[in-house]
């Protein structure tokens, strides 16, 4: 993780994660009573887990907090590392998203925002630019690596229809993800932290990016740990979605997504099969609820228990897939 110079520690890595985990904490205490006097509080949907109504009213939205931490940290760090300007957009952009969908569930007082066509329209548009980028300017072109084998797959015109599934797909399981207080915070920690690795191993360029976000996330989860005081909503989820997307694609790795993102994967799918199941049994349910974490929830889990096992879990992959 911390690269020497000789006997001085890499301080492109420990100053980014320092500044933004400083930021993101300064941050919280301030949005969060103006999140409560705008009355920006979670709306609970009536179909979920019974517990979790009493979580209605708690403000949402704090991935403001982070996302403005990764943001502005990165600025110090674009001119010397200008790779990291691409993740950075894409973080910003997906947020911006996010955003839009939580202000209009607030201002509506329901539990549906922006309607899925016109989400997926704007995840389109960002994404096609960001695929454009990568064809014609990152130096990537249609390359990626195949984990495991030390080869390369120049995967032609299949590139495009590749990035916009490996974009759109870990935005939505990283959305699913959060649903649980500290649940998204936290493994997608682990995952920042293994992409600095990452970019530090192959050169990538992209650690100020990687570790701010993990430092962001860290100040973050002083709040949104159980019982959370603040909820990130799909301005954060959303925005780290694209980070995960983005830097694995920027370091030619997509495919370690399904590795160091298989919670994320994990619940995206159990959401499909539910949806299916249910579909062709005529109402029969494959798991107790889904996303996933929910399903062990209602099988007598507690919160804090799923969160640390689905993040151990996601540790134990990122160790698997540093030896790709």
């Amino acid at each position: 993780m911390l690269r020497r110079k000789g006997n001085i520690m890499d301080l492109q890595i420990i100053m980014p994660a320092l500044f933004a985990f400083a930021l993101s904490a300064a941050a919280c205490p301030v949005f969060i009573p103006f999140l409560k006097k705008l009355k920006f509080g979670q709306q609970v949907r009536d179909d979920g887990p019974q517990a979790h109504l009493k979580k209605a009213g708690t403000p949402t939205m704090g991935g403001i907090a982070f996302i403005l931490a990764i943001t502005v940290t990165c600025l110090f760090w674009i001119p010397s590392h200008p790779r990291i300007l691409p993740v950075m957009l894409m973080t910003l952009g997906f947020g911006l998203i996010g955003f839009t969908d939580d202000y209009i569930k607030i201002v509506k007082k329901h539990s549906e925002g922006l309607n899925p066509k016109q989400k997926m329209a704007a995840q389109f548009v960002l994404t096609a630019i960001f695929c454009y980028y990568m064809m014609a300017h990152s130096g990537c072109g249609t390359v990626i690596k195949i984990p495991f084998f030390g080869a390369e797959w120049n995967m032609g015109w299949l590139y495009v229809p590749f990035l916009f599934f490996v974009v759109l797909g870990t935005d939505n399981g990283v959305n699913f993800t959060d649903g649980l207080d500290g649940l998204c915070s936290t493994v997608t920690i682990v995952v920042s932290v293994f992409f600095t690795w990452l970019s530090l191993k192959t050169g990538g360029g992209l650690e100020p990016v990687t570790a701010a976000v993990g430092g962001a996330l860290g100040g973050f989860l002083l709040f949104n740990v159980y019982p959370a005081k603040v909820f990130m909503g799909d301005t954060g989820s959303l925005g780290l979605g694209a980070f995960v997307a983005s830097t694995a694609l920027m370091l030619q790795q997509p495919l370690l997504i399904l590795l160091v993102g298989f919670i994320y994967l994990a619940e995206v799918i159990s959401v499909i099969l539910q949806v299916g199941y249910f579909k062709k049994t005529g109402g029969k349910r494959l798991f107790r609820m889904a996303p996933i974490h929910h399903h062990f929830e209602l099988g007598g889990w507690s919160e804090t228990r799923i969160v640390a096992v689905f993040s151990v879990v996601t540790a134990v992959l990122c160790l698997v897939a540093a030896m790709a």
